[in-house]
């Protein structure tokens, strides 16, 4: 059976149009299943109604979080999170240069963290599920 002009042309088309569906679906899946996440960044300055500025920075990625906040006075806090599928650490920096410390371990139904404070006095507290 020989094809018409017209009806040759519509499956040219569509034989275009599948082809162009499965690379971009192909490249969808590349880049949902790609390791190197991107990295998102937010900054913002606020100018007081005195004229004096505050900053802050915050970059996530992966479920981690880093963040830094400087004052009109010029000092800076930060905070820092690192987690990953075991649990996760937190680290806070107060403008003073104290530091306290957070660290989370997740288990079977069970968890349990440690902070530890500027003065080094540490607090635990565990939790575990019932079924």
């Amino acid at each position: 059976m020989v094809m018409n002009t017209p009806n040759r042309n519509a499956f040219r088309a569509l034989s275009t149009l599948t082809a162009l569906l499965v690379a971009v679906a192909g490249t969808v899946a590349l880049l949902a299943t790609s390791s190197d996440a991107q990295a998102r960044e937010r900054k913002a300055t606020v100018t007081g109604a005195n004229g004096k500025t505050a900053t802050r920075q915050v970059v996530r990625q992966r479920g981690d979080v880093s963040s830094s906040t400087t004052g009109p006075n010029g000092k800076t806090s930060s905070r820092s999170v690192d987690r990953h599928a075991g649990g996760a650490q937190a680290t806070v920096t107060g403008p003073e240069g104290q530091t306290a410390t957070r660290s989370t371990t997740r288990g079977d139904g069970s968890s349990s963290s440690t902070v530890t404070g500027p003065n080094g006095q540490t607090v635990n507290r565990t939790v575990t599920r019932q079924p």
